[in-house]
């Protein structure tokens, strides 16, 4: 079952025994867990039929023991286990189920009542973080008994059109290039994205567009001196504009991890090597090979022109020996800015 179909049957008071939900992507997670607690019962069923326990405070049996209470006065008790990946003995010993007397004797008081949950009983299980190993009896039974939701961390290239439409629930547009810049500066973990972005709309009129001056007013991101900025004049071979934006990355190295510009750039010229190979080079069918706003297909056509399928071979070498170099490998005394600069001039000669 996928996020939106839970917290629909949710809203509608369609409720399921057991959760589980489980992934590397937390935000989900705590999104249906947040909604659960605040609107599967009423503030009057709450103080008796609300359990909130944590992972490390508990084990399986514990979990299995709160779970079989009814509830009073409530159609409904809800139990929720936060830190479910810390619970000792949650998944049991048994691996592969494949001997039915050796599952009966593994069988611990949590999977017995896995099999047969209390219907006026709503357990959630966060297990974060982690994924189970779906060949397992544990998993097995799961899948019968229980929601299984996996929450996905998304590629990067997801990003962007994420940003958008979080945007547009919370009644907001947002211009290409804010998308852009919010992608690059917080990565693809959504609980920041979300906390940033939630602190940006406090301070912007409800059915405004936001724009990439906002996001660079309010969320601390540089206005001419981003990485964002840094592809755009490497592309241009704005060789003066590259060497002041670098410049400005050593004089600040914590905001500016040479690893992250690395990643960045390695995205960047990826994306060009597919506009590169594409037979179709409208914008409308590049903005969808290469993953990005149709607004931005210009720039890496301008850029193609720049940098060759043979030049691109060597600035991915170029990327590769200087994730390495920055590690430690094969780097004696250079710091992180001479090796940025190093790693420009290469780009760009």
């Amino acid at each position: 079952m996928d996020f939106n179909k839970i917290i629909s049957d949710f809203k509608n008071k369609v409720y399921h025994p057991v959760y589980f939900l489980m992934g590397e992507e937390s935000y989900y997670i705590d999104a249906i867990t947040d909604y659960a607690e605040k609107h599967v019962l009423d503030e009057t069923e709450k103080e008796f039929n609300q359990t909130i326990l944590y992972g490390r405070d508990v084990d399986a049996s514990a979990i299995a023991g709160a779970a079989k209470r009814f509830p009073m006065m409530s159609n409904y008790q809800l139990v929720i286990v936060k830190e479910a990946q810390s619970v000792r003995d949650l998944v049991g010993r048994e691996s592969t189920g494949k001997s039915e007397e050796k599952s009966n004797k593994a069988k611990t008081p949590f999977v017995s009542y896995l099999e047969n949950p209390l219907r006026s009983t709503i357990l959630i299980l966060c297990y974060k973080y982690k994924t189970l190993d779906k060949r397992t009896a544990f998993s097995k039974i799961l899948a019968k008994n229980a929601v299984v939701f996996e929450s996905k961390k998304l590629y990067e290239n997801q990003i962007p059109d994420w940003i958008s439409s979080y945007l547009k629930q919370k009644q907001y547009t947002v211009s290409p290039k804010a998308t852009m810049l919010l992608a690059e500066y917080l990565g693809n973990d959504l609980g920041k994205i979300t906390n940033e972005l939630d602190k940006l709309m406090i301070s912007i009129p409800a059915g405004s567009e936001i724009t990439a001056e906002q996001v660079q007013n309010n969320i601390g991101i540089s206005k001419d001196f981003n990485v964002f900025e840094l592809q755009s004049a490497i592309g241009s071979k704005n060789i003066l504009k590259a060497n002041r934006i670098v410049n400005y990355f050593r004089a600040n190295p914590k905001d500016n991890p040479i690893v992250l510009t690395i990643i960045n750039l390695y995205g960047y010229f990826s994306k060009l090597l597919i506009y590169h190979s594409l037979a179709d080079k409208s914008k409308n069918a590049a903005a969808s090979a290469m993953g990005v706003n149709p607004f931005f297909v210009s720039d890496y056509e301008r850029a193609s022109k720049n940098y060759g399928p043979g030049k691109l071979k060597s600035i991915f070498a170029y990327l590769r020996e200087y994730d390495l170099k920055s590690k430690g490998i094969g780097n004696v005394s250079a710091n992180e800015g001479e090796l940025l600069k190093e790693l420009l001039f290469k780009i760009m000669h």
